[in-house]
């Protein structure tokens, strides 16, 4: 079958689950897109830009699109031209952390309400996410001075789903290189942004510092805006450590870092599935995330009480052991490599297509005229 997928918000995550869909697929899937930028106007005006880019909608079994298009506006362009149509939500509005001094515009939590209740199948990237929403939701509406409608959450509710998005490795473990006698690598590979809260971060590796503890920095990760001023007070600070500083454009030479890494650190406030902490731990880092947030779903259980940390203290006291003996965990490391093969796209794309092709079955406007 053929599918279109609408993609305004070409990067980060959402570029790796468009790609990795399009690359894996048993069906053609045609990929429009726009680069990850302004995700507010991509949000309230892409529709209006790309249902003249796309063309003709009556050669699709389906359409695809993800949570930073209104796809109310859309299919209204469109008309009974519009296949039937899937929105895959990395993210929302309505429980997304506010940046400091920021206030919450609600135009975006209503796109994403008439986005889902457009759409004929929703899928949330983790339970996790899921469950936050239709929990924020019913307050959402009530903000509402009167006449709130209520109704909405059952509608968007019984047409929702859970899907892990896939990753891309191998499901079978790869070989890391050999043991080096340089200090233990600590691999940051997260977006540059306040909601993954860096300052907690540089904070922890300060107190390993002080307590005498030697370490290597990667800071990896993608930047939108202008570097925040966390990473650039310690890349002065850190200076000695920092063995590499920036986005890594090429693939192999990102999976070339986490091999060597021998901790991957997450300090998030906002993280709905976490596919930054599955690639790491896939290659062999292990990982110190907080006990909240998706971490909880996407780690095995048997490692919650060694790898979730509750509180920066916490995080302080795991950090320092991981980085006084590395190689005590070797058994875990190479356990939870393994276990990170659930989410590689070899193993999920077959739940992929078969969402599309019962997307595909249902009933549309134009096939009923």
């Amino acid at each position: 079958m053929r599918f279109l997928f609408i993609e305004p918000f070409f990067g980060g995550s959402h570029k790796e689950f468009a790609e990795g869909l399009v690359a894996h697929s048993g069906h053609r899937i045609d990929l429009v897109t726009l680069p990850a930028r302004f995700w507010k106007w991509r949000m309230r005006g892409a529709a209006l830009f790309l249902i003249q880019k796309v063309g003709p909608l009556d050669g699709y079994d389906g359409l695809i699109t993800t949570d930073l298009m209104s796809l109310s506006d859309f299919k209204m362009l469109s008309g009974p031209a519009c296949p039937p149509t899937l929105v895959y939500f990395h993210e929302n509005q309505l429980t997304y952390p506010l940046s400091p001094g920021e206030q919450r515009d609600v135009q975006f939590g209503f796109t994403d309400i008439t986005t889902a209740l457009a759409a004929d199948r929703i899928l949330f990237n983790s339970q996790t996410h899921f469950d936050a929403f239709f929990a924020a939701l019913p307050g959402f509406l009530r903000m509402m001075p009167e006449y709130h409608p209520l109704w909405v959450v059952s509608a968007i509710e019984k047409k929702a789903g859970v899907l892990h998005p896939g990753c891309r490795f191998s499901p079978d473990p790869l070989e890391r290189p050999a043991h080096s006698n340089q200090p233990p690598l600590v691999i940051w590979n997260h977006r540059w942004e306040y909601d993954k809260n860096p300052q907690a971060f540089f904070a922890a590796l300060d107190a390993a510092n002080q307590n005498g503890i030697d370490f290597r920095l990667a800071l990896l990760g993608e930047n939108f805006q202008a570097v925040p001023k966390p990473f650039l007070a310690a890349k002065k600070r850190l200076a000695s450590k920092i063995v590499c500083y920036g986005y890594e454009p090429s693939r192999q030479r990102y999976l070339d870092w986490l091999r060597q890494g021998a901790v991957m650190v997450s300090t998030a406030e906002q993280e709905n599935f976490g596919i930054a902490a599955v690639e790491a731990m896939r290659f062999g880092c292990l990982p110190l995330l907080p006990n909240r947030l998706s971490y909880p779903e996407i780690l095995p259980s048997a490692f919650h009480r060694d790898f979730l940390y509750d509180g920066q203290d916490d995080l302080v006291e795991k950090l320092c052991a991981l980085l006084t003996d590395p190689s005590a965990r070797e058994k875990s490391r190479q356990t939870l490599a393994r276990a990170m093969g659930k989410f590689s796209w070899p193993a999920l794309i077959d739940a992929y297509d078969r969402e599309l092709a019962a997307l595909a079955g249902m009933p549309t406007a134009l096939k009923n005229r």
